[in-house]
């Protein structure tokens, strides 16, 4: 029994497919599933029922899978622990982000960790919360920078900064005359958002209860859904609605396209955190990449301090 076997088994239950199985553990089929019936022949048991399209694990592998995982992890303590012989800042760090703050913080983030951690190259990876967590979870990531709300078992968050929301309207809409905007002025308006299952949908409809109170009565009747905050923003400036924005995704030379107008307070904002496994053995690393968005100044934000 070896730990590429473990592995394979983990992948194989999780995917429940012996080619996506495969290409995850960057192997053959033939290559995973020989390794697979070696050890359920050194087992004396079956671990997957094979007789359908899609493989189930049998009720004595998803013992031996659970356990499988815990011992990977284990694994993976070991190697980090003898990393702390090394450098922390000495050695690729993988970072997930989420789609609506990576083109944001990036150059930003980056620009600081080459005077922090110069030997800390980043391999990144942005995608949606759910499928970040899950590559998290399985040590395919060492940390993600995600946004509120978030809850995992075995996850420890750092909140990096809170930042407001904006609306941007088409030039020339009645709303250009206004200082400030409540959350009353948009239920009339045709709002732009993101697509269903893009959390920062959900965290602009949790932050505005009147435009989410509209939602759940009227549906999309009266919004349209951009796949992208860069979609929307042009959609927007094209005339076809008004849309909200988080601070980071504006830039100085908006006013071209758009008009940008501030809420009234209480402004509905979003607090993004940095995410890590309980028990990763890289806190300087965690640090550094804090301390790199501290440098950076980002314009609208409010980064949060240590101790808060």
């Amino acid at each position: 029994m070896t730990l590429t076997e473990l592995r394979y088994i983990v992948s194989v239950a999780e995917e429940r497919h012996f080619g996506r199985a495969a290409q995850r553990c960057h192997v053959s089929q033939p290559t995973l599933s020989i390794a697979i019936k070696k050890l359920e022949e050194e087992l004396s048991v079956s671990l997957f029922d094979r007789s359908s399209n899609e493989v189930i694990t049998t009720q004595a592998g998803e013992r031996i899978v659970a356990q499988a995982k815990k011992v990977l992890d284990a694994a993976e303590v070991i190697r980090q622990l003898a990393s702390r012989e090394q450098d922390e800042l000495d050695g690729q760090f993988k970072l997930g982000l989420i789609f609506t703050v990576a083109p944001y913080l990036l150059p930003k983030l980056i620009v600081g960790l080459r005077e922090i951690a110069p030997k800390m190259p980043l391999m990144l990876e942005e995608n949606y919360t759910n499928t970040l967590t899950d590559s998290l979870k399985r040590g395919e990531l060492d940390a993600l920078v995600v946004a509120e709300p978030y809850h995992e078992t075995g996850v420890v968050t750092i909140p990096l900064y809170d930042e407001p929301f904006f609306v941007i309207v088409p030039k020339g809409h009645q709303f250009e005359e206004l200082d400030e905007i409540t959350q009353d002025d948009l239920v009339a308006e045709r709002v732009l958002l993101l697509t269903e299952g893009n959390c920062m949908r959900d965290q602009v409809l949790g932050s505005c209860s009147e435009l989410a109170s509209r939602q759940r009565i009227d549906g999309l009747t009266n919004t349209l859904q951009g796949s992208s905050i860069n979609t929307v923003r042009h959609m927007v400036a094209s005339g076809l609605g008004i849309s909200i924005l988080p601070a980071t995704a504006l830039t100085e030379n908006d006013h071209m396209l758009f008009s940008i107008i501030p809420f009234k307070p209480p402004v509905p904002n979003r607090r993004i955190l940095l995410a890590y496994r309980r028990h990763f053995v890289r806190p300087r690393a965690l640090q550094a990449i804090k301390q790199a968005i501290m440098m950076a100044n980002i314009a609208g934000v409010t980064i949060i301090e240590d101790d808060e």
